[in-house]
């Protein structure tokens, strides 16, 4: 259940969404999506060479490149088709990858069989199984085609982490310049010389040191979360725009109208005819779309609708206009001044100082857009396996899509004042900005070729036209940075190399220990009809079992018990299953069944989630599991939609019976201890084997306790007699048993996958504690340790 107190599914968002919000939301989206692409005209013709500018219709010829490249990629291809393609309102590569994994089954987590069922078994849920069709079937056979896509989702969710650092340089390293050359205008000192050198030390140092300090704040402030930020930065972006398009307009009417005219094509071919010449320039044309690929990622901050209006009525014709005023005069001003091409220079003089101030605030804000991407990405690159723990805070209760990453912020922070003070340099910040604009680009085109093939089942003719037509125009533009790749693209190379290895990494860990869970899980027989043989005792209290397999005993709970021959009254596996849809609603989140007899009180909980669901960090997350197993033994008896499973019934427990909760919370009510008799014989077993479990501290703090409700007439006598036994475990008290494993590679595995080993188990020591482990009194929690050989 959301905040809100309702499901916040994505077909419901749609039915609430008002033209009143969705006004809201394009007020918001102006300052943090379209933030980037409203500050690129401070850098796209000011990190073009000036030698490149030839004549007066060189500026034609790029302003058409502009133009088109504008009008095809960020208002065709992003605005009217990527935005479709959304994942239950999620945008980025890995919603893509999403839909591709949910209708093409080429998710590379392995399954055993009960977990496709349970997977498949969704009432009223988007997993629907789609007619066969010959791409799909040949997609599934073949498992290079899963590691391409998978390749492909990585690639583009690290090129968007690397445009977060180098976007927040570029852009108020940009603002800063024109800080400087506002500096070096002041007269100093009656001594040229002396007036020379206080020039030139404003020039050396005065850019870094401000970019540098205004980085710091930015990135301080992004812990108020993206609606604040939004409805802050929002009016200086509209300033800002109406400023740059009024004056676009002045410079077209006051310099050259017939600049106009560049929109024709002809203009792209004269510049084509004279490739020799300045063909790399075009890296820096590329800047004009910096931030399209942010429209989408950004999707789960606002909505469609939002996006598309503000950015069709407002950000695209008042940039068209800017960037037709600074072509305007450039034509009739080259060579005027050392930098006749920077933005700053075709604003009116006595609207300078307006526009200084205005730039540098804009500055600040044209980096929001891609910060707020890469939390998005990571945040469901996290769910999807594929990246190391961090935390994540929900910073809004509408729309959960609204997410802020500590960690990853002060990494973003610490990495883009590295490339401030290492390049110095905007051509060379440049060149990495625009390799990574046109890559990300390439992989949504590829991406989303295949789900118009395969999601929206359109012919394989329409899916080539799509990847053919978008797919050339960006190779164009990756020709041109890699001409200027030895100047700084090189860094994003390394970065987006660093990036990949630790997703890959940590993707490829946590499929090798699911496949031993699965290969060393042992069958239930074990527990429920050997064990007694073996002299196992049954202790008072409730032991829940954190395991990622749903069928069987986890490997690491029957070495528990091989050692240390006892267990709680009540056993309870918990398994968190992902499914790829954003979102799971409530009322489907939980699927309980038996394991064993009913008189053994061992179930099994199976807690579903979608890539933005946050279920495991929750600080009432035990009592929903008691809740949904008292649910389920009340209505066990009469269900008719349970689902038959190798280990018994299961059933879909979520919202309260129609007769009333079969269990009464009561909230922070009292405090309870482990209970005398599961204490004692805790501290008979863990003092047997405290190499293999860590307890820490004396007293587990209970927030709630349970009461049957008053009227249970209708409840069978068995069912209320098994729910008075479940209040009675809990309130001798409860442990968690976690698996801590220790991997182990095989001397026969080649250099690559020790490699990727290795740096697993790096990253799971030094990362953040699993979520579930995070809220576990420290008194309750058994950690078994247990060597996993790959």
């Amino acid at each position: 259940m959301d905040p809100a107190g309702s499901p916040d599914t994505y077909s419901s968002r749609i039915k609430k969404e008002t033209w009143k919000h969705t006004l809201i939301l394009s007020y918001q989206s102006i300052g943090v999506v379209y933030g980037r692409l409203s500050t690129a005209p401070l850098y796209v013709f000011g990190t073009i060479p000036t030698e490149d500018f030839h004549s007066d219709g060189t500026a034609f010829e790029y302003f058409s490149f502009i133009f088109w490249t504008l009008t095809i990629i960020s208002l065709l291809k992003y605005a009217f088709i990527v935005l479709r393609a959304d994942d239950n309102g999620e945008g980025g590569t890995f919603a893509l990858y999403s839909l591709l994994c949910r209708h093409a089954k080429v998710g590379l987590l392995p399954d055993d069989r009960s977990t496709k069922e349970i997977m498949h078994h969704e009432r009223g849920s988007p997993l629907r199984i789609k007619a066969e069709s010959r791409a799909r079937r040949a997609i599934e056979k073949y498992k290079s085609s899963h590691y391409v896509m998978l390749f492909l989702a990585l690639s583009g969710a690290c090129l968007i982490i690397g445009d977060a650092v180098l976007t927040p340089s570029i852009s108020v390293l940009s603002a800063s310049s024109g800080l400087q050359r506002a500096l070096s205008k002041i007269k100093y000192s009656s001594s040229p010389m002396r007036q020379q050198s206080i020039s030139d030390a404003i020039e050396r140092y005065v850019p870094v040191a401000f970019a540098c300090a205004v980085l710091v704040c930015l990135f301080m402030l992004q812990h108020y979360g993206t609606r604040k930020i939004g409805f802050i930065f929002a009016p200086v972006v509209t300033i800002w725009l109406i400023f740059i398009g009024g004056v676009g307009i002045y410079n077209i009417f006051h310099f050259n109208s017939k600049i106009l005219v560049a929109i024709s094509p002809v203009y792209m071919y004269k510049f084509v005819r004279n490739i020799d010449k300045s063909w790399r320039s075009l890296g820096s044309i590329l800047l004009c779309v910096a931030g399209s690929e942010a429209m989408f990622a950004d999707l789960g901050h606002f909505s469609k609708k939002s996006i598309q209006i503000t950015f069709s009525c407002l950000i695209y014709p008042l940039l068209v206009f800017c960037y037709a005023g600074q072509a305007a005069y450039i034509s009739k001003n080259l060579n005027a001044s050392e930098d006749f091409n920077h933005l700053s220079r075709s604003i009116p003089e006595r609207l300078g100082h307006v526009f200084l101030f205005l730039s540098l605030l804009a500055s600040v804000i044209g980096s929001q857009a891609t910060i707020t991407a890469s939390f998005s990405i990571i945040n469901q690159c996290l769910a999807l396996g594929c990246f190391p723990r961090v935390k994540v805070i929900h910073t809004s209760d509408n729309r959960r899509g609204q997410v802020y990453i500590p960690d990853v912020n002060w990494l973003l922070m610490v990495l883009s004042l590295t490339v401030t003070i290492g390049f110095r340099d905007l051509h060379r910040i440049a060149s990495s900005v625009g390799l990574a604009i046109v890559s990300g680009m390439v992989v949504t085109t590829c991406l989303m070729s295949l789900v118009i093939a395969l999601h929206w089942e359109k012919t394989l003719f329409l899916s080539g036209c799509f990847l053919l037509f978008f797919g050339f125009i960006e190779a164009v533009y990756v020709s041109a940075c890699m001409l200027s790749l030895h100047e700084g693209g090189w860094y994003l190379l390394v970065l987006s190399a660093v990036t990949f290895t630790v997703m890959f990494a940590w993707h490829y860990g946590t499929k090798k220990k699911y496949e031993f869970d699965l290969q060393n899980k042992v069958p239930t027989e074990w527990l429920t009809d050997l064990s007694p043989g073996l002299g196992v005792s049954r202790v008072p209290g409730i032991g829940l079992i954190y395991t990622d397999i749903v069928s069987g005993i986890p490997a690491f709970f029957s070495h528990f018990i091989t050692n240390l021959p006892a267990f709680h009254q009540v056993l309870i596996f918990v398994s968190f299953k992902l499914l790829p849809i954003p979102y799971v609603l409530p009322s489907e989140r939980y699927l309980v069944g038996r394991v064993g007899a009913k008189d053994h009180k061992i179930y099994r909980c199976i807690v579903r989630y979608g890539y933005c669901d946050q279920v495991r960090d929750t600080d009432d997350f035990e009592e929903q599991i008691i809740r949904s197993i008292g649910e389920f033994i009340s209505l066990e008896e009469n269900d008719s939609e349970s689902l038959i499973s190798s280990e018994g019934r299961m059933m879909i427990v979520g919202n309260p019976s129609p007769d009333g909760n079969a269990l009464i919370p009561l909230h922070y009510n009292t405090t309870i201890n482990l209970g005398p008799a599961n204490m004692a014989n805790a501290e008979t077993y863990i003092g047997a084997a405290s190499d293999m479990i860590e307890k820490v501290g004396p007293v587990c703090r209970k927030k709630v306790r349970f009461i049957l409700p008053e009227n249970t007439s209708k409840m069978q006598v068995s069912a209320r007699e098994e729910l008075q036994e479940l209040i009675n475990s809990r309130e001798s008290g409860t442990a968690y048993f976690l698996g801590q494993s220790h991997l182990e590679f095989r001397d026969d595995l080649n250099f690559i996958k020790k490699f990727l080993i290795m740096t697993y188990v790096f990253l799971d020591k030094n990362c953040r504690e699993p979520p579930v482990a995070l809220n576990i009194p420290h008194a309750a929690l058994l950690k078994v340790g247990m060597v996993y050989t790959i």
